[in-house]
């Protein structure tokens, strides 16, 4: 009899065994949303959406927002920049696209378009 009174504890300790461990899987949440792999983006320290917004100048702004380019331009501010090019009374501005992933700097982005001072000279007889 006490052999069985063994196999009996055995078996008994093995399915609490298997259902704890199935508990573990069973337990985690199940749904059809997305989970998160990466935190969210973060303009200083608020959180944007970057499918309909970006951070410019610490400022959270809507991918459809413009801004001046000298007197004559305007750009898009989360996919263009707005660079000097000269100063003085001819200035010059050039707009520059982004590049993803990366800080874009004037110097280094390829150029979208040029933005110069258009001065027209009539003159009176």
């Amino acid at each position: 009899m006490r052999p069985r009174c063994c196999i009996l504890a055995l078996v008994c300790w093995i399915t609490v065994f298997l259902l704890q461990c199935s508990k573990a899987t069973t337990d985690a949440p199940v749904g059809s949303g997305l989970w998160l792999c990466q935190p969210a983006p973060r303009c200083g320290n608020k959180i944007y959406n970057p499918s309909e917004q970006c951070c410019y100048d610490d400022a959270i702004l809507s991918l459809k927002e413009t801004r001046r380019c000298g007197s004559t331009c305007t750009f898009w501010p989360c996919f263009e920049l707005c660079c000097p090019e000269s100063f003085g009374p001819q200035q010059k501005f050039l707009v520059k696209l982004r590049v993803l992933g990366m800080k874009s700097q004037c110097h280094l982005s390829p150029t979208s378009r040029s933005c110069t001072r258009n001065r027209r000279h009539v003159l009176y007889p």
